[in-house]
Order: C-alpha cells, then sequence, then structure tokens
C-alpha cells in the first residue's frame, strides 16, 4: 500500500487526544532517572522530544510511589521535585507539536527491598515470589519475595494511583496511561497465578478484576475518561505471570471498562518482545467489547503496521524498541527508509550515549 495514503499515517482523535498519526510510541524504561528523587534525567526533555513526531508518546513507565518502584533509576511522578522535572519534559513535546501521556506504575511483587521503604518486602496480591530478575545499582538481581497485601491496605494503593493521576494532570500531560500489563501489580491481582487471595479481591474473576476497575475508577475521579488509558498484556508469561482461563479474565475486565469509555486500550498481543500467537487468544473480541480505540503492540513492522490499521484490526500501532535508535522512525516508516539498530548496551542506565546521541534520517 503507498504509505503516503496509509490511514496509519494520518490524523486521528484519541478520547479527547488529537494526534497527528496513527504511531505510538511504546513505554521504554531506560533506568536514567536522577537520585535521591528519582526525578527524569536532565536529557528526558531531549529525548522526547527528539521522539515527538510520534502520533503519541507514552512515557516510560513511572511509578506512582516509591513502594511502586521495582528498578534502581526509574522515575516517579508522586512528588513535586518529580513533577516540575517532567513538568520540563511535557513543555518539550508540546513545543515540538507532540502529545504525551505518563505510565502510571506499581510492580508489586517484581522489586527488590533495596528499593523498598524502609528496605520492607514488596508487596503483591500473595506472598508469591516471582521467578524473573530485576535491576539494582549493582545490576541484575532476583526479586524478593512479597508480602500479601492487607486488605485495609489496598484503598491506599489504590489511592496513589488517584494522587499520581494529579500529579501527572500538574506536570502537563495530556493524560495518563494505567500499566497493568507485564506481570507488574495490577496484572498480578487479574491471573490466578499470581492471585491466591481468599476475600473480595481474589478467586472469582469478578473479584480478580475489581482492582484494576478500583485503580481506573480511581483515576477517573481526578482526570476526564477521554484522557485516560489502560494497557494490558493477556496472553504475555513475563515476569513469571499465567492464568487458567485469560480469554474469559480479559473479556470479564473489558466488558466493565466499556462502561468507563476510556481513550484506548493498549495491549501486548503475545509473549512481551515474543510472538504474538504464543497462545490462542482473541484480540478483537476484546477490541470490539472495548468499543473505544485500540492500540496494537507487539513487534509489529512497517508493513504488519499498515495492514493492523487498513484493516480496522487496530486503531494505532506502537512501537517500542525502534524508536530508541529512530528518533524519526515516524518519517522512516513513512518512505520504507532502512531503521537504525540501538545499542543494547546503553538501553539501560548512563548518559547521552545511546540516548540522545542517534541521528534523524536527514542528519545520518
Amino acid at each position: 500500500m503507498n504509505s503516503e495514503s496509509s490511514a496509519l499515517f494520518q490524523p486521528f482523535k484519541l478520547g479527547d487526544i488529537e494526534v497527528a498519526n496513527r504511531i505510538v510510541m511504546a513505554p521504554l524504561t531506560r533506568n536514567r532517572a536522577i537520585s535521591p528523587n528519582t526525578v527524569p534525567s536532565p536529557l528526558a526533555p531531549l529525548y522526547y522530544a527528539q521522539r515527538a513526531s510520534a502520533g503519541l508518546l507514552i512515557s516510560e513507565a513511572t511509578q506512582i510511589s516509591q513502594q511502586g518502584q521495582g528498578y534502581a533509576w526509574t522515575p516517579g511522578v508522586f512528588n513535586d521535585a518529580q513533577v516540575e522535572a517532567w513538568r520540563a519534559v511535557t513543555k518539550a513535546v508540546h513545543e515540538a507539536k507532540g502529545k504525551i501521556v505518563v505510565q502510571l506504575w506499581h510492580v508489586g511483587r517484581v522489586s527488590h527491598t533495596s528499593l523498598q521503604p524502609g528496605e520492607g518486602a514488596p508487596v503483591a496480591p500473595s506472598a508469591i515470589a516471582a521467578k524473573t530478575k530485576t535491576f539494582i545499582p549493582s545490576g541484575f538481581v532476583d526479586t524478593s519475595t512479597p508480602r500479601a497485601l492487607a486488605i485495609e491496605e489496598i484503598p491506599g494503593v489504590v489511592q496513589d494511583y488517584a494522587h499520581a493521576a494529579r500529579c501527572a494532570e500538574r506536570a502537563g500531560f495530556d493524560g495518563v496511561e494505567i500499566h497493568a500489563a507485564n506481570g507488574y501489580l495490577i496484572d498480578q491481582f487479574l491471573r490466578d497465578g499470581s492471585n491466591k487471595r481468599s476475600d473480595s479481591y481474589g478467586g472469582s474473576i469478578g473479584n480478580r478484576i475489581r482492582f484494576a476497575l478500583e485503580v481506573t475508577d480511581a483515576i477517573l475521579s481526578v482526570l476526564p475518561r477521554g484522557r485516560v488509558g489502560i494497557r494490558i498484556s493477556p496472553a504475555s508469561p513475563g515476569n513469571d505471570m499465567s492464568d487458567s482461563n485469560p480469554q474469559a479474565v480479559y473479556g470479564a475486565l473489558i466488558d466493565e471498562l466499556a462502561k468507563r469509555k476510556l481513550a484506548y486500550l493498549h495491549v501486548i498481543e503475545g509473549a512481551t518482545q515474543g510472538p504474538r500467537d504464543n497462545i490462542p487468544f482473541d484480540y478483537d473480541a476484546l477490541r470490539r467489547a472495548f468499543g473505544g480505540a485500540y492500540i496494537a503492540n507487539n513487534g509489529y513492522l512497517r508493513d504488519d503496521a499498515i495492514d493492523a490499521v487498513a484493516s480496522g484490526h487496530a486503531d494505532m500501532v506502537a512501537f517500542g524498541r525502534p524508536f530508541i535508535a529512530n528518533p524519526d522512525l515516524v518519517e522512516r516508516l513513512r518512505v520504507g527508509a532502512p531503521l537504525a539498530e540501538g545499542d543494547k548496551a546503553t538501553f539501560y542506565g548512563g548518559d547521552a550515549k545511546g540516548y540522545t546521541d542517534y541521528p534523524t534520517l536527514t542528519a545520518a
């Protein structure tokens, strides 16, 4: 298909957010936040502005509290210093004619005691360790065994999401994305492999989707529904996740979210950074049930993305790692130019090298 006429490169309205094209920059953890306040790097405004030709930028995953942090040098959006640092980012993106939402993140059990308040245990629906690694200043380590959240603690965590959404609004973001994917806290409540609770947050599917809906409703008490999206990964085994019937769980969740008329549903199809067909799953059923804008994600290439939008499978397509080495990815996709390869040694942590020094096609 001629890219000039492809819907992928045409404007779209995502809830209340008008975007210049249907290409999304997916959240990309880069571990460059500055201690002690875990504020975004002083280079972050340039990094995001360089990529502002994407129809929508979704920020790197950003913790809603210190308890929500799971990796070294990831930013937060819950205190004044963080708000000020993010304000410089949103200003730079808006000056570059871009749109940006922040991804609100609580990692749950995918953390380490050294990152937690008072070096306590991470929290989760159930006290089940994730058989996965996390990243602390000394390098990659096994995650720490979590403790189960007491039922009386859960409203406080829900309010942390609402507080972070207020901070995001103060920082000038165009909206927020609720991170309910990739084995982090909301996903841990959803799936029966990680949620063994016997109270009103565990057991039945209706109970397991409760936390996700309470978080969504708390954020909707702060922000207009047209500025709130959510990201899920129903089939991904990442971070030691499993469920006995994901189609039923995520179908029930989407049926409820459809009533709330959010700006968008962002779906990692298949295994994160793996095959999109790792298990049988009907993503089109989720799209139909949701009724609003659908962002498809996971290993899409140029022709896949053009076809996904043209066929009606998706309204927008998210690209992750290609944006690291290709700040002008939208233009490269439009003209069918080759993509630069990212330097994996500089993906996580560090300075400008491998962050803001990748050239555009014209500069190259």
